[in-house]
Formats: structure tokens, sequence, C-alpha cells
């Protein structure tokens, strides 16, 4: 019965699906501003932009509005598998921008950087989920840095990772990573008072036209149940609007999140049985 709740409630799309769609970027909370500062930087300064922000605080979906609101002039990488090693980082870079193999991959990237910049096009690699990159890995960012004309860099970084990413570049080991690091942002989680305006919000970019159905009663509870972290709101919310459309009301009210609750945690606790029961059973073939 997924997304059945849709018709019954006015909507065209599902309004709390956790696949970043940048149409549904929220501005509050500061990140309409946060991302008119990445933006800035990456377009003025050179140098490695850090960004940070707990696990589910809407990382990804300020990465795919960044990604979707790029101006012209300025194109993108976006690398979202940090298990990716020092010559394979460069080489998918390459692939993106040539789609070419080449036996010197970063003399390669080099010239074909070059081509753009004499184009009068600029270059910004995005690298997603930068906190579990190896740090071998790491250090090819900071070559891929050192890349320039004599008086321009010819690549622009944006690095996204959870908070983690911070003590990464404590490392003494990351110390040439990190003093090419120009600024810092952090994300922040929604304001208990925000919670209300967030959903409203998702609600009208999906189509609603009408008043919120979540009453205050249901943003208090998906307050307590999740906080300011926007993926654990939009997955309780999801269940909350499925809970009301089954008992055919047109408003979600604190049973209804609760409901959500309920089933979504025991989702994962499925979840979890479910891969420590593969884990316990996978030694037992190996032995066979």
């Amino acid at each position: 019965m997924d997304r059945l709740y849709l018709a019954h409630f006015g909507l065209e799309r599902a309004p709390f699906s956790i696949t970043p769609d940048p149409r549904f970027f929220y501005p509050g909370a500061g990140r309409a501003e946060l991302l008119q500062a990445i933006e800035y930087s990456v377009r003025h300064q050179e140098g490695i932009v850090v960004v940070t922000g707990e696990v589910g605080s809407g990382k990804t979906m300020l990465c795919r509005k960044l990604l979707d609101s790029l101006p012209q002039g300025l194109e993108s990488i976006y690398l979202a598998n940090p298990s990716l090693r020092r010559r394979e980082i460069t080489a998918a870079l390459l692939r993106d921008l040539d789609g070419r193999q080449r036996p010197d991959p970063l003399d390669a990237l080099q010239q074909v950087l070059i081509a753009r910049y004499m184009a009068g096009r600029r270059v910004m690699l995005v690298v997603d989920e930068a906190h579990v990159m190896p740090h071998e890995s790491l250090e090819q960012i900071r070559l891929l840095s050192n890349l320039e004309t004599g008086r321009h860099k010819l690549l622009q970084i944006v690095l996204f990772g959870q908070p983690e990413l911070d003590d990464v570049l404590l490392d003494a080991r990351m110390r040439a990573l990190r003093d090419r690091v120009v600024e810092r942002f952090a994300m922040q989680a929604l304001d208990r008072g925000l919670v209300g305006d967030y959903l409203e919000h998702r609600m009208r970019c999906a189509g609603l036209v009408g008043p919120s159905p979540f009453g205050p009663g249901a943003v208090r509870e998906l307050w307590a149940l999740a906080g300011g972290l926007v993926r654990r709101i939009n997955l309780l919310a999801d269940k909350a609007l499925l809970s009301a459309f089954v008992r055919r009301h047109g408003r979600v009210d604190r049973r209804d999140v609760e409901r959500a609750r309920v089933e979504l945690d025991g989702e994962r606790r499925a979840a979890v049985r479910a891969a420590a029961t593969s884990a316990a059973v996978e030694p037992l073939g190996a032995i066979a």
C-alpha cells in the first residue's frame, strides 16, 4: 500500500522519499544561506571546501542541490564511491570528462582540465562520504588540488562527510591536505520549532493545496522521536501518512506517528536480526 495515500491527501508525488530530490530542498534552518556560501566559495576561492553534518541531517540533499544549481561555465563531477583507490579516483575523473583511458591518468587529467580552462569552463569535484575514504585516496585528492595553470587552480574540490571527517583531517598524515582547506561548513539539525514548517514545505512541494495534515500533536511526536534529523523525520512522516490513510482520516495525529515508529523500528530490528543471522551462517558455509 506504499504511497497509496497520495490521492487521499491530494498529492502529486511522494513527499517524504529519502532519495534526495533537489525539488524538495528545504531552505530553512540556514540551509539556503549555507548553499549560497558554498557556491560563493566554489566560484571565488581556490582550495578545498569541507562540509560536515550528522547522519541523516541532509548533507546529500544539500550536495544534490549544489550540483543542481551550478552557474553557467562550471561543470561538476560527483564521486559517490569513497572506497576508490588513488589511481581509480583519477581514472574516474578522466572518464567523466574525456571518456577515454590514458597510460598516465594524472597528466592526461591536467591536460583535459587546461583545455576546459582555456575554453572558459571550470570543473568542480564533489566527494560524498569523504570521512570513510582511505588515507591514500585523500592524499590523491590533495594532489588533484595542486593541478593549476600557474595562476589558477584547475579543479575546485568540495568534500562532504560526517563530523568524523574533521578528526580525519586532524591526523598528522593529513597535514598537507588540511592546509589546502579554505572553508569549513557544518550542517545543523532542525530546531524544534522548524519541524512543522519542514513538513509543510515537503507537502507543498509534493502538490498539497490545503492545510498541512500534520497536527500539532503529530509534529511534537515527530520531534520527540526524530529530533532534527530530516532522514528519520521523512521515514516516520511517510509511514504516519499511510497510517492516517488506512484510518480514512485527513489529519495525522500522534497515534499515527507512534504506529509509524513501531513499524519503522520493527523493520530495523528485523534487518539487524537478518544481518546477525547471515553473519553467523557465513563461517559455517566457509568451513563446509
